[in-house]
């Protein structure tokens, strides 16, 4: 069979993690329209009878502007050099620009089996397709690329052929049960981060990281879960909590009911919100968060 590790790369937004999910079967990764949604390099693996593709999920890339998207382009970076292929993923709903094919070219120039999958052709006049592909390889690319649509499932089983045809052979490097190198403990958290992601406005979600100080199965099944809500400022903390607490109960409930689906079991959630200044700045803090950068 074929095996092998596939970093997933692309701007901000690209919709790399929807991809990832699609393509894995399971949900992996978290999803929002807001840039920065994903955070840490995360494993997606999909098995079939003659190919097993681990799909490694990165930081979109985003311009530097903290010690925390410092740490997330060096993840992106680091795993782009670390892998058997790379999946570039490109949002064909925004056109190509000249710094869109300086991307391509310089991942692309590592020298590693290369594809592109140009993404969200549900949403944008079919006619734009055959110029973005002019421009692409007119642009010095030369890679295979694959119009796809994660969401309508288009064109998505060719995508996966020709990437598992790029991967060397050799045994599974997992086994067929397991979709993801992530704990139940983090996916918990990240759940609560998509959820503040998807409700609140501006800065607040970009400031935000989750802490899970308890994560527990009782042996009825219910699992008790407590976590912070880690912000920068007082005034976020007054926003995320909002009037009367009505926010943060609001958002604790749409997270709690994503859990369960995810854990198959009931749970029982508290929720704190704690400020820690500037904590996207402090390599301290970071680390104590486990925002590493590796």
């Amino acid at each position: 069979m074929r095996s092998g590790t596939v970093a997933v790369i692309g701007r901000a937004n690209a919709g790399k993690s929807t991809l990832v999910n699609v393509l894995v079967g399971e949900k992996v990764a978290i999803v929002s329209p807001k840039p920065q949604t994903t955070r840490d390099r995360i494993m997606g693996v999909l098995t079939r009878e003659d190919y097993q593709i681990a799909f490694v999920d990165t930081p979109g890339i985003y311009r530097r502007s903290n010690e925390l998207t410092d740490r997330m382009m060096n993840t992106t970076e680091t795993t782009s050099k670390e892998v058997d292929a790379i999946l570039f993923v490109h949002d064909g709903h925004a056109g190509v620009s000249g710094e869109d094919l300086a991307l391509m070219k310089k991942y692309a120039a590592l020298g590693l089996p290369f594809l592109i999958a140009y993404t969200k052709i549900d949403i944008m006049p079919k006619e734009n397709i055959p110029a973005d592909m002019e421009a692409i390889y007119g642009g010095g690319v030369t890679a295979d690329v694959y119009p796809v649509s994660a969401r309508k499932g288009k064109n998505l089983k060719k995508l996966e052929q020709a990437i598992a045809a790029l991967l060397p052979e050799g045994d599974a490097l997992f086994p067929e049960d397991v979709v993801s190198d992530r704990s139940e403990k983090f996916m918990v958290a990240e759940l609560m981060r998509e959820k503040i992601l998807l409700k609140y406005e501006q800065e607040i979600p970009h400031g935000v990281a989750i802490v899970v100080n308890r994560f527990a199965k009782r042996e009825d099944g219910v699992y008790d879960i407590d976590l912070d809500i880690v912000c920068e400022k007082q005034n976020h903390k007054a926003i995320l909590i909002g009037k009367q607490g009505r926010a943060l109960k609001e958002t604790a409930s749409f997270a709690r009911k994503d859990m369960e689906k995810f854990l198959g079991a009931k749970v029982f959630l508290t929720v704190y919100v704690k400020v820690r200044e500037d904590w996207r700045d402090s390599a301290a803090l970071l680390k104590a968060l486990g925002y590493t950068g590796e």
